[in-house]
């Protein structure tokens, strides 16, 4: 079990970070902890900045996720602006800025991820924006205030909500995006033709079935972009919003197990029994799916945060969640429950009414609900989450039945009570 004479070290001042080192702090853990981060703020959430704070519907003291005083008040060395160069798994150190060594008895890695850049000529023009910081927003904000027209790069979550927050800024905004439809990955056909549907409503273009040959400009500022087919579409700011890239560079410098971010088991350790990770980075194994997921979603870095603290500490305690993410859109608000592996399912099931925008979609494979999507319906993601979780057959004739309560669906289905 952890002592007070430990030092704890949490690499990654994000939602992950933070709440690892609230919940040491919660979970009796006395001994020294330090939280470093390369931002120069600290620790805030990140799905304000391409919602509420992107459109100016909430002030920035409102990201923050405890008050200036609260690390201090904590007894927690937060260091902001410091980068955290290597991790020197023989001695147990952690190297700043490539000078300092900070000695670990427990270091979590909670590195987040960086924005994937495109690899077109003209890219590094000015006017071409990405999203990942509370800096990033600021610029992209001012840059849709001066805007007429603004082209999104990239029809996933990114791009669809940068487009929303666009529109409320009052610009002409085209997305494009690779497949048929935006999210079709993520959603499937039949799902993702309502968010086709509700950013046309919106007086978004959608250029589908695209990419991008090249970024145009003159005078160092891009004025619009290629597409593939030669066609120009003009723009005064471009977003490109083509996914992310978990920073694994510290533990793959360190010999730590790396595939598509640094690999963990379900209590959140890596192959070295003193080094954890969480969040973005992290490639998780969940016991409920049977198989390791790196999630980009804020729900992850909330949850696995304080499950890798208990860890820690010496509390083994398994991170059995079930996947869930959330997005808002112009007057759409949605939660998702759930995890379909791309072509996995064979059915989706709707209940509502999916013209008026306010319906659920359970994605189905063999009578079972893999994911259930809530959309402008709400207090029933626990719910969802008990079908979800139980694996047993549900009749798909009750769950499109809106007579039915979805809870005592839920309750009725063995193993899904909670």
């Amino acid at each position: 079990m952890a002592t007070a004479e430990q030092t704890f070290v949490i690499v990654g001042a994000g939602l992950a970070g933070a709440k690892a080192a609230e919940a040491l702090r919660t979970g009796g853990f006395d001994g020294r902890i330090v939280l470093i981060g390369d931002e120069t703020d600290r620790p805030y959430d990140r799905p304000p900045l391409s919602k509420a704070y992107l459109q100016g519907t909430t002030e920035r003291e409102k990201i923050y996720l405890h008050p200036a005083g609260w690390y201090t008040d904590h007894d927690i060395e937060l260091r902001v602006g410091t980068p955290v160069t290597a991790l020197d798994r023989t001695e147990h150190e952690v190297v700043i800025d490539g000078v300092e060594r900070l000695g670990y008895d427990k270091v979590l890695l909670t590195t987040g991820s960086s924005p994937r850049r495109l690899q077109v000529p003209g890219a590094d023009l000015g006017g071409v924006h990405y999203l990942r910081r509370v800096t990033d927003c600021e610029t992209m904000k001012a840059a849709f205030a001066a805007a007429d027209r603004v082209v999104i790069v990239g029809a996933g979550w990114i791009g669809l909500e940068t487009a929303a927050a666009a529109r409320a800024a009052g610009c002409a905004v085209t997305v494009v995006g690779r497949s048929k439809l935006p999210l079709l990955a993520v959603l499937g056909a039949e799902v993702a033709e309502t968010y086709a549907a509700l950013h046309r409503d919106h007086g978004v273009e959608l250029r589908l079935n695209s990419g991008v040959r090249e970024i145009v400009g003159e005078d160092n500022r891009a004025t619009g972009i290629r597409l593939t087919d030669g066609t120009v579409v003009e723009a005064d700011a471009i977003v490109v919003g083509v996914g992310i890239v978990p920073n694994t560079a510290l533990a793959e410098t360190a010999g730590l197990a790396v595939d598509n971010g640094i690999v963990v088991d379900e209590h959140l350790a890596t192959t070295d029994p003193d080094v954890f990770a969480a969040g973005d980075v992290a490639n998780t194994f969940y016991p409920l799916l049977g198989t390791h997921l790196r999630l980009e979603h804020w729900s992850a870095a909330l949850n696995q945060g304080p499950v890798a603290a208990e860890n820690m500490i010496g509390r083994v305690t398994a991170y059995d969640q079930v996947p869930y993410f959330f997005s808002d859109q112009y007057d759409s608000g949605m939660e998702y429950s759930g995890y379909v592996p791309h072509g996995s399912y064979d059915s989706v099931v709707f209940r509502g009414d999916v013209a008026a925008g306010e319906f659920i979609a359970f994605w189905m494979q063999d009578g079972r609900v893999l994911a259930g999507m809530n959309v402008n319906t709400w207090g029933v993601t626990d719910a969802i989450d008990a079908l979800v979780r139980s694996g047993e057959r549900v009749d798909p004739a009750k769950l499109a039945d809106p007579d039915e309560l979805l809870r005592y669906l839920a309750d009725r289905v063995p193993g899904g009570a909670r």
